[in-house]
């Protein structure tokens, strides 16, 4: 079918806005944090989301 739609098998699974990361560790690190149950997934999202917000604040301090 993608064959025929003149796309790859990747996008018609995934659609166009799928991002690559170019880091393999990383991306097997979030690979891990998928298969965690939700509270577990939470806890992660939020450290990740204090490491952005303090580097973010660090460089507006200058």
């Amino acid at each position: 079918m993608a064959g025929a739609l003149g796309i790859t098998a990747d996008f018609l699974m995934n659609g166009g806005n799928a991002e690559q990361l170019s880091d393999k560790e990383l991306l097997e690190q979030f690979k891990e944090v998928e298969r965690m149950d939700e509270d577990d997934r939470s806890t992660v999202k939020k450290l990740i989301d204090a490491f952005i917000t303090k580097k973010k604040v660090q460089k507006l301090a200058g």
